[in-house]
């Protein structure tokens, strides 16, 4: 398989797919890209879900999904349906199938689109290994035609569209033991639905690839889109990262996952899993979408010829060791106080280190940040001796025989030969100042450290192609990755950074970041979200991961509620990633990704996993968190909070 899994790898542009009609609302083709999210009520209670329909479609979703985990479900879509119609509401409905085929085909009469996931759909899930010659998996293809070809039929026959939507987390054992838990397996998944439904000449299909794992989101939807391109399909695409998480996580989470995709033109619907209400999901995904509503190139870059990074697996790019950074480090995070006017001890507290008087000493935290810019700002007081203070190379002159103090050197004053550190220099850089002089001279210099810049609406494809330039080169400099922001709110600066960063983090590049962002967020927030994309793209773990669902119909405790009660417990256990699924569907899948599960089984009856096993089960709802602490405890995983 080559490399090549988008229009172009340098200048945006969309993957032209073929247009499928959603009821009144076209997905892909010209269309914009279509924002949608799911209800999370009980689908029998007409009323509650219809009302939940509305807020959403008031916010903005312009696609609605419900759950029909049973056949009384999928019947009670046409109140529902008939509901919103009688309240002027005429936005399409999506029936979400997972087990039952009878439900999807009941549903496929009555609501515009049907959700199947390939994994549940004819397979159950046993976490088995199954040896197959090709003979006796031919045979299991046939049995899953003759499960699947009714419900395509009916679509056909009522103009019903289909999101064949595979979940890392609910690969069917057959799927595993054929290609393992891998994002081929996710594609290869989807593509056996995908055959027969080409075979049966039906065509109005969406596809996804969601995990909650953002490498294994990229990795999958890049393999898709390969894979139809080599077979000459174009089907639309529906974006998203499964088991977000709620609040800062999630947001950097989604933007991570679906934000990389959408850079490379990938993507026709997306929808943002959150463990809020549904309608706080929609918000974020106009936000994510709206920087491509009218992207416009006026200065190209120069096209990359020859790609030297495999899109499809992450390899950490190869470096020096200078100091703490490159090599075998985690990425760094520098912070910028260059624009402060008085910076006392107290201003270090919002980048994770606390001055105690009464000790006369440094409380560092797992979030402190590695280095701090300072520009022409000069700090007079004692630092800890875990940050590096980094001047404008002027002011550094006046600092050099400070302690941790660093040159921050223009490109053009480093080939001017400018006196530099022994042993660390940062030296900043943008792609049209990477001339054959300048590698020369920074690929033999073991002090330095890029600082990369861009100021190009496509920001993201100047960076990549940068560091394509120095893979080329062989030029194993490592490289913070820096980019400047302005006047954005919160959740823009969150959002826009976890995007521009985090897709290139997630291919293996990058040594550390850097954020300068001018009227963008409090000092606390902007070290936070720093942490935060080094942690959702799994390069740099500070604080514990929550793989956590965004609830729905099926859910059989109240999700928010809990996962504000685990985090609480929890919070303080790094690298821990703990599992919160509301139902079965897809928790023993995810579970396997996540270090220790809490998945609803039954109503008030919780079960918890240790990866993918079950150690406890029907656990009452009351007893639960403690038992999960207890669990975490028998593993040894378990610290005291201080």
């Amino acid at each position: 398989m080559n490399n090549i899994y988008c229009t172009n790898l340098t200048s945006y542009k969309r993957f032209k797919t073929k247009e499928v009609m959603v009821g009144n609302i076209g997905i892909g083709g010209n269309n914009p890209i279509r924002i949608q999210s799911m209800t999370t009520t009980d689908t029998m209670n007409t009323e509650a879900t219809v009302a939940q329909a509305i807020r959403m479609i008031n916010a903005g979703c312009e696609i609605v999904r419900i759950t029909a985990p049973s056949k009384k479900e999928a019947e009670n879509l046409a109140n529902i349906k008939a509901e919103l119609k009688k309240r002027g509401y005429n936005t399409p409905l999506v029936a979400d199938i997972h087990f039952t085929p009878n439900a999807a085909e009941i549903a496929a009469k009555i609501v515009e689109k049907v959700r199947i996931n390939p994994g549940n759909y004819a397979d159950k899930k046993k976490f088995e290994a199954l040896d197959y010659t090709d003979e006796s998996y031919n045979k299991e293809l046939e049995r899953i035609r003759k499960s699947f070809e009714p419900l395509v039929k009916i679509c056909k026959e009522h103009g019903t569209a289909m999101r064949i939507g595979t979940n890392h987390g609910s690969l069917s054992d057959r799927i595993l033991s054929r290609y393992g838990d891998t994002p081929l397996g996710m594609v290869e998944s989807a593509m056996e639905f995908l055959r027969i439904c080409r075979d049966l000449d039906y065509h109005k299909i969406v596809l996804s690839m969601k995990a909650s794992n953002t490498l294994v989101v990229v990795q999958a939807y890049r393999l898709l889109v390969s894979k139809m391109m080599e077979e000459g399909m174009n089907y639309p695409l529906h974006l998203g990262v499964t088991e977000a998480g709620d609040g800062e996580d999630g947001r950097i989470k989604s933007a991570v996952g679906i934000g990389t995709l959408l850079e490379d033109g990938l993507g026709d619907t997306i929808r943002v899993s959150l463990t809020e209400e549904p309608e706080f999901e929609i918000p974020v995904a106009k936000t994510l979408v709206e920087r491509y509503s009218n992207r416009t190139i006026e200065t190209p870059i120069t096209p990359i010829k020859k790609y030297a990074i495999n899109p499809f697996e992450y390899n950490k790019r190869k470096t020096n060791e200078v100091l703490t950074i490159g090599g075998s480090n985690v990425p760094r995070i520098m912070a910028d106080f260059s624009l402060k006017d008085n910076i006392k001890p107290a201003s270090l507290f919002a980048l994770g280190y606390n001055y105690s008087v009464t000790l006369d000493k440094w409380n560092i935290s797992e979030m402190a940040c590695d280095y701090v810019f300072l520009g022409n700002k000069i700090i007079d007081f004692e630092v800890p001796g875990t940050l590096g203070l980094v001047y404008l190379h002027k002011t550094w002159l006046t600092q050099k025989d400070k302690f941790n103090a660093y040159p921050f050197i223009d490109s053009k004053e480093y080939l001017n030969n400018v006196e530099t550190h022994a042993k660390l220099n940062f030296i900043y850089v943008t792609l049209d100042q990477l001339s054959r002089a300048f590698i020369d001279k920074i690929k033999n210099d073991k002090t330095a450290v890029l600082v990369i810049d861009t100021y190009h609406p496509h920001g993201m494809t100047e960076q990549r192609k940068l560091f394509n330039e120095l893979i080329l080169n062989s030029c194993n400099v490592p490289v913070i990755i820096g980019r400047a922001y302005g006047n954005l709110t919160d959740e823009q600066i969150q959002l826009y950074a976890s995007t521009d960063m985090g897709a290139l983090l997630v291919d293996g590049l990058g040594d550390g970041i850097f954020i300068a962002a001018e009227n963008c967020g409090s000092d606390s927030l902007l070290n936070s979200l720093a942490f935060g994309i080094l942690q959702a793209t799994r390069t740099r773990i500070s604080k514990t991961e929550y793989i956590s669902c965004p609830s729905c119909g099926r859910t059989l405790f109240d999700l928010q509620e809990t996962t504000a009660k685990i985090r609480k417990v929890t919070s303080h256990l790094k690298g821990v990633k703990i599992g919160i699924m509301g139902c079965i569907v897809n928790g023993p899948g995810e579970m396997a990704d996540a270090d220790y599960g809490y998945v609803g089984t039954g109503v008030g009856k919780i079960t918890l996993y240790k990866e993918k096993n079950v150690v406890k089960r029907n656990v009452p709802e009351k007893e639960a968190v403690k038992e999960l602490i207890e669990l975490i405890k028998s593993h040894g995983d378990w610290i005291e909070p201080q």
